[in-house]
């Protein structure tokens, strides 16, 4: 799994076990390597690549999830024989379903021939062409593998993203922006990110600001629905003038975050939060949202915090090779729910 945030590529090898309606799981053994620098680089600058850079780009991003797999199995001592596939989300570039299409790079079949291992990818496209958001995915994880802990479920990585059930149906979407803005203003500081949310904390939010962001037109859409980088650069941008300190455009992030989290789960009489991914290690974000939410937020152990995307993912191709639905259409809105993925094998 690779978000948004380019906070590193996390690996989850995952055992799964039991019936259908009482799946369990075991995360036998999980890491996160760092990006290679050129890569990053790339993908911070994605719109200014040619076609032939993307297609070159497809490449080397597989290549380099083949070198971190293989060294994964070798430092952990795992059983190749034993895994049955790798689940690769793939490095989102491009997500514009209501024109039809979203783009991941990694190329699978590069990687099942350098990884020796069959792969599942594309996971999103499937759910696209059935007229839904290909997004959120990670839903059918939360409801089946960690429904009993929570009434909803925030993960905060690049964006932060909800699921619920209502009248016996699962909900989700995109509520906000989540680290990735931060996360740009935090290298205008030479940072790569706002540790702990130090910088956040230190400083106040401009309420004008602050009042633009909260006023977007998207916050007054119900779901489904989905943000992309696009959405960002055309829209949420904008409403940052560019000579604010980074440090107060931080703060002023941080806090529009945590008012749509508690929005949400207000509107929705949820009463108690599950929270992982990058931003529920941002002390501040969670101060704030603590601040504003009458519910209980909780914040489960760090591998769950850290890996509970990868675990879903791979739960996700579990599910397409059981040939099982991986997807939900009360959450993408697409016709039908649907068994997305392409299989890719070695040789």
């Amino acid at each position: 799994m690779s978000g948004t945030s380019l906070d590193g590529l996390d690996i989850a090898c995952v055992h799964f076990s039991g019936p259908e309606d009482a799946v369990r799981f075991t995360l036998e053994a999980a890491e996160t390597v760092s990006l290679p620098s050129d890569i990053k680089n790339a993908l911070l600058q994605i719109e200014t690549l040619s076609p032939r850079e993307l297609f070159k780009l497809n490449h080397t991003l597989a290549c380099f999830y083949a070198e971190a797999v293989n060294a994964f199995i070798t430092k952990f001592s795992l059983d190749k024989t034993r895994i049955d596939a790798i689940a690769s989300h793939g490095q989102t570039i491009f997500h514009q379903p209501e024109d039809g299409y979203t783009v991941q790079l990694g190329c699978g079949s590069t990687l099942a021939y350098h990884s020796g291992l069959p792969v599942i990818n594309d996971f999103r496209s499937l759910d696209v062409a059935a007229g839904g958001q290909g997004a959120p995915l990670v839903p059918i994880g939360d409801q089946l593998l960690f429904g009993t802990h929570a009434d909803a479920f925030i993960n905060i990585g690049g964006f932060a993203n909800i699921s619920f059930n209502m009248h016996e149906r699962t909900l989700a979407f995109d509520v906000c922006p989540g680290n990735l803005p931060m996360n740009t203003y935090a290298r205008k500081l030479g940072l790569e990110y706002d540790a702990g949310g130090e910088i956040a904390s230190a400083h106040e939010a401009d309420s004008e600001v602050l009042y633009a962001l909260n006023h977007l037109p998207y916050y007054t859409l119900d779901g489904p629905k989905s943000l992309g980088t696009e959405w960002l650069d055309s829209t949420f941008y904008p409403c940052i003038p560019s000579d604010l300190e980074p440090a107060v455009a931080i703060a002023t992030i941080n806090e529009h975050i945590a008012h749509q989290l508690a929005a949400v789960l207000e509107k929705n009489n949820l009463k108690r939060a599950y929270i992982t991914g990058g931003g529920a290690l941002n002390s501040a974000l969670i101060y704030q949202l603590k601040a504003k939410y009458t519910g209980t937020v909780i914040i489960p152990s760090a591998d769950i915090v850290d890996f509970k995307e990868a675990i879903i993912f791979a739960f996700l191709g579990f599910r397409f090779l059981e040939r099982k639905f991986n997807s939900l259409a009360s959450v993408t809105g697409a016709s039908e729910n649907v068994c997305g993925g392409a299989l890719h094998y070695p040789r």
